[in-house]
């Protein structure tokens, strides 16, 4: 179809494919801004869907569903990056969908993931993609030690090996049942930032303050943002590398761009999200224009305009393990004693039942000073049972 260039205004319904916690702060921020919103996922309970006006209780692929959402939408953005492709092409052939589906697909890939960073001219670590047994054999030894990734289908350290030896890289690709994999070559990490980006239909890019993360087992455990967490050279080396990585894909839409930082100061590009991302939640309480709202206004079509952090922030990713701190009984956490903190701003996803390594929700805190905001957020972790970082 032909897309129009008129934005679609508060009143219009905005509809996602996904219902988890990144698509009810989208429903959310939709909702505050007068939009109506659909939700297309199969869970009864899942987060955005509970707090939509439309709930289309199907899977990603169920052509029934699908017509539901094209009928009652206006346009149509996606949660999760491993909604099929196909899905979102779909849509798109009835009413704007962004990001589009062929974004999506190289992200949904780590080999045409990588080659569209070596395409962008954007440093990623050496690679080599593994497909074949005849690949495995030709793997270079200097790309070992490793960590061998499963191409498609892995999220937060889901689907990752590291490997020592060739005995070893051969054993984790059995291990993964010979699927399509991306073998990293393991570099000397100092730190890792990210970087979130809007790009609008008309090429137009905002971007969020560049985050430094820190993670814990493959997922997300704090994020902290303020001037200078990061070297000038570093932050502008970031956001033109991000910016370079959209533009490629004649992106629309909200995407985070996820760095490491070596220990000789350089930077290597690690992977794209398609979508609002973890590293972004700050953004809630720090910043005048939030990256749900960037999606929001990326997807009906409004200016973009350059988001202003106006206090220095620390985000603390909340698992489930934090119900179950004191045995295999469930206990809610002290939320009364982390909220008397200054600045402390509790965002959780409406999920019925904790599980141990399930994000279940987040803790701003933002504070006048750099030092402020950590010291309280080491506050606020120390009540949790969080590790100090």
């Amino acid at each position: 179809m032909t897309d129009s260039a008129k934005p679609l205004l508060p009143g219009s319904t905005l509809g996602v494919l996904g219902g988890g916690q990144l698509g009810r702060m989208f429903v959310h921020q939709a909702q505050a801004m007068g939009y109506f919103t659909a939700v297309l996922d199969a869970d009864p309970t899942s987060p955005a869907g509970l707090v939509s006006h439309h709930h289309i209780q199907t899977g990603y692929e169920d052509p029934q569903g699908l017509a539901e959402l094209a009928r009652v939408a206006d346009a149509v953005t996606t949660e999760f990056e491993n909604v099929p492709a196909a899905a979102l092409a779909a849509l798109a052939a009835r009413l704007p969908v962004s990001p589009a589906a062929s974004a999506v697909s190289v992200a949904q890939d780590r080999a045409r993931e990588k080659a569209h960073f070596v395409a962008c001219g954007v440093p990623c670590a050496p690679y080599a993609v593994i497909e074949t047994a005849e690949q495995l054999a030709a793997v270079a030894p200097d790309l070992l030690p490793g960590i061998l990734k499963t191409a498609r289908m892995g999220y937060d350290g889901k689907g990752q090996v590291r490997v020592k030896t060739a005995a070893e890289l051969a054993a984790a690709w059995a291990s993964v049942g010979k699927v399509p994999c991306v073998l990293e070559k393991m570099l000397p990490l100092a730190l890792e930032c990210s970087v979130i980006v809007a790009r609008g239909h008309d090429g137009a890019t905002v971007h969020l303050p560049v985050q430094r993360n820190l993670h814990r087992e493959g997922i997300l455990a704090v994020t902290e943002v303020f001037e200078q967490n990061l070297p000038p050279a570093l932050i502008q080396q970031a956001v033109a590398a991000a910016i370079s990585i959209a533009n490629g894909l004649h992106y629309v839409g909200v995407l985070c761009v996820e760095f490491f930082v070596l220990q000789d100061g350089s930077l290597v590009v690690n992977e794209i999200a398609p979508r609002p991302h973890n590293s972004g939640h700050y953004s809630q309480n720090a910043c005048d224009v939030s990256q749900f709202e960037l999606q929001v206004r990326t997807l009906a079509r409004l200016p973009l305009t350059q988001p202003r952090q106006h206090s220095p922030a620390v985000m603390l990713n909340l698992l489930g393990d934090l119900w179950f701190a004191h045995g295999d009984a469930e206990q809610t956490p002290p939320w009364a004693q982390v909220l008397a903190l200054p600045g402390a701003h509790l965002h959780l996803y409406g999920k019925r039942e904790a599980k141990r390594g399930r994000k279940m929700g987040h803790l701003n805190v933002t504070g006048p000073t750099p030092e402020a905001a950590r010291a309280t957020a080491l506050q606020a972790a120390a009540l949790l049972g969080i590790a100090a970082f």
